[in-house]
C-alpha cells in the first residue's frame, strides 16, 4: 500500500538527498507520488542538472526549482535575486503555486536552525515553506497559484545532539558550525538502511560538491563505509504541524 504523497521543499541542490534521501525513496518505493522543490540555482545551471539525476535516483521525478541566486554564490542565477533578498510574496506564491499543483499529504523542509551549519538560504527556506504551506490552502491567498490545497502535515528535517556522532567532528573539522536541536524536539527518527543505496546514489549525482574540498557530499565521500552509513542511515524530524486525523511519519516510518 503506497505511503502518502510527500513533497520536499529545500534550499539547494544536494539538500534532497543528505537531509530526507532516505524517506524520499521509501515513499517512492512504496508507490506513492513524491517531488523536491529547490529555492536556489538556476534550471540551466549545472547544479540543476545533477539535482535531475539525484531525484531521479530517488523516484522524485523532476526538479521543481523557484531559481533563485545561492546566498553565497550570485552567479548561481545569473540576473535573478538572491532567495533572502527576493520579496517574501513572491517566494510564497511560487511555492504555494508548487504545492497546490502537486497536492501532497506531507511537506518536509529545513529546520529553523537551517540544520547544522545554519546556511542563511536553509533558514529562509525554512520561513517560507511554514508560510506557504498555511497560504496553500486559503483560496483567498494566492488566487492565481492555483486551487487551494492543505497538506495534513509539515515536518522539518533535522539533526538531534544525541546523534551528531561522527557528523560534528566531521563539519568541526573544515570548520564548519553545528547546530543541533535537542532531542526531545526530535517526533520522528526514521532507519532508512534499506534505501540506502538510492540515497547515496543521490547524493554522489551532485558530482560538483564530491569535487570540491568542504561540502558534506565530498567529506562523506572520503569516509570509510561503515562509518558513512551510519551517518546517513538515520534521518530524523519535528513535526510542525499535522491534522489529528494525519498519517504522521512516525506511525508511517516506525
Amino acid at each position: 500500500m503506497p505511503l502518502p504523497s510527500l513533497l520536499g521543499v529545500f534550499a539547494h541542490p544536494d539538500d534532497e538527498a543528505l537531509l530526507a534521501g532516505g524517506v524520499l525513496a521509501q515513499h517512492a518505493a512504496s508507490g506513492s507520488r513524491t517531488a523536491v522543490v529547490t529555492s536556489t540555482w538556476a534550471p540551466e545551471s549545472h547544479r540543476a542538472a545533477e539535482l535531475a539525476d539525484a531525484t531521479a535516483a530517488l523516484g522524485a521525478g523532476a526538479p521543481r526549482m523557484l531559481g533563485y541566486a545561492d546566498h553565497r554564490i550570485p552567479d548561481s542565477a545569473p540576473n535573478r535575486p538572491r532567495l533572502c533578498d527576493a520579496p517574501l510574496d513572491e517566494v510564497i506564491e511560487r511555492l504555494v503555486c508548487h504545492i497546490r499543483q502537486f497536492r501532497p499529504e506531507i511537506v518536509v523542509t529545513h529546520d529553523p536552525y537551517g540544520q547544522l551549519t545554519g546556511h542563511p538560504d536553509h533558514r529562509h527556506t525554512h520561513r517560507v515553506t511554514t508560510l506557504a504551506f498555511t497560504a496553500a490552502g486559503l483560496e483567498h491567498l494566492y488566487p492565481d497559484a492555483g486551487e487551494a490545497w492543505q497538506p495534513k502535515a509539515l515536518y522539518a528535517a533535522t539533526h538531534p545532539r544525541c546523534a551528531l556522532g561522527d557528523l560534528g567532528p566531521l563539519l568541526a573539522g573544515v570548520n564548519k558550525s553545528v547546530l543541533s536541536l535537542p532531542d526531545e524536539m526530535v517526533t520522528a527518527t526514521v532507519d532508512v538502511r534499506p534505501w540506502l543505496d538510492s540515497k547515496w546514489s543521490a547524493i554522489l549525482a551532485h558530482r560538483s560538491e564530491v569535487a570540491k574540498e568542504r561540502p558534506l557530499p565530498a567529506l562523506l565521500s572520503r569516509l570509510p563505509d561503515k562509518t558513512r552509513n551510519r551517518i546517513i542511515g538515520t534521518e530524523y524530524f519535528t513535526r510542525l504541524h499535522a491534522e489529528k486525523s494525519a498519517c504522521v511519519l512516525t506511525q508511517l516510518m516506525a
